[in-house]
């Protein structure tokens, strides 16, 4: 119990047994209260996942409450998480944190009230599992995954952008740059800055697969760094030509917009500058498939709101670019569990979660 409830505890009895004045209780009391903002976390009781309706976890975790332990055990999240200076946090409450301040812009403590602990702890906890999410499982899109990437996946993903009218047979995903804004940096803001956009951003580079899931992820880099840059370092047209086949051996490509070069695994428009029809035909079909990438990184900001909000996102102070692969991953497990728009207009049902995490 903090020293301040003691006091005003100790105020009101006084009070009540008349030892000071309506006057004295008034003043006494109204400076009680910490000049901190934050809430006295010990005023509320500890979280408890079973008294909170499914509507409210929907709400503040973006997972249903019957699915949260088993997005904890695909997670393979520990029983409990120990910060540096002793607190301990349930594995259970630690996502539930994590889930929480990453669903809508907030301050550390907006949650007290919810999980009952100091403001320094939640932000130990948030980023302990941050972290452990980051090394376990970030790989997953930062590398060639083999299971979500198979020859025989690879030709699935491909029939299934054919059937939509994708003038292409052997295309089986989407590649794609996105440019999430920062605050701005107080050096090297020209490195950061974004021309295109006119902001201050980090960029990513995503490959987005017809089931809904993204496949593969690189970055965080500078904004300022154009995608067929981006392209070259990321090293995924050798991953590509190394991996990118039918189970008959044929190559299969992904396609991109007019900033990517031209390769066998790597597709783009035609950039005439006189078109004919056929080439029109072609841009105008492969157009209308490609559009789902866009949905997906919508998705991650739709659904975890707080890496939209750039005046939070400081270069030296918040893990950004970890931050965003860890919401692609969860994005990714939320696809699992309930699907998306991109996995509907495809006809095509996205990994089990446990497949994903397998």
């Amino acid at each position: 119990m903090t020293s301040f409830k003691k006091t005003r505890e100790l105020l009101t009895g006084s009070y009540l047994a008349d030892i000071i004045s309506d006057e004295e209780f008034v003043l006494l009391y109204d400076c009680s209260f910490s000049k901190n903002l934050e809430l006295p976390y010990d005023e509320y009781e500890r979280f408890d996942l079973e008294e909170m309706a499914d509507s409210e976890c929907r709400a503040e975790f973006r997972v249903n409450k019957r699915d949260l332990p088993h997005l904890a055990e695909c997670l393979q999240i520990p029983d409990a998480f120990v910060c540096n200076q002793g607190s301990v946090c349930d594995g259970m409450e630690a996502i539930c944190m994590l889930l929480r301040r990453l669903s809508y812009p907030c301050r550390y403590s907006d949650m007290i009230p919810r999980f009952g602990r100091p403001a320094p702890v939640l932000s130990m906890v948030t980023n302990k599992v941050i972290d452990f999410i980051y090394d376990n499982h970030g790989w997953r899109i930062k590398q060639w995954n083999h299971d979500l990437l198979s020859p025989a996946r690879l030709q699935t993903y491909a029939d299934a952008v054919y059937a939509k009218g994708a003038a292409l047979e052997n295309c089986f995903g989407f590649v794609d740059g996105t440019v999430r804004p920062i605050a701005r940096p107080d050096e090297n803001q020209r490195v950061v800055y974004n021309g295109h956009k006119r902001v201050h951003a980090l960029k990513f580079q995503s490959v987005a697969l017809p089931n809904g899931i993204i496949a593969n992820m690189y970055g965080p880099v500078e904004g300022r760094k154009h995608d067929a840059s981006m392209l070259g370092d990321s090293g995924l047209l050798q991953q590509l030509q190394q991996y990118a086949h039918s189970p008959a051996g044929h190559p299969m490509c992904i396609y991109g917009d007019p900033a990517y070069p031209l390769r066998v695994q790597l597709q783009a428009p035609f950039r005439n500058v006189v078109l004919t029809p056929q080439m029109q035909a072609f841009n105008s079909s492969m157009s209308s498939v490609r559009s789902c990438v866009e949905w997906l990184f919508g998705d991650i900001v739709n659904y975890f709101k707080f890496i939209d909000f750039k005046k939070n996102l400081k270069i030296g102070l918040s893990s950004i670019g970890k931050l965003y692969i860890v919401c692609a991953v969860l994005q990714n497990a939320l696809t699992c569990l309930y699907g998306n728009l991109t996995s509907e207009f495809f006809h095509l049902q996205p990994p089990t979660l446990q497949d994903y995490f397998a």
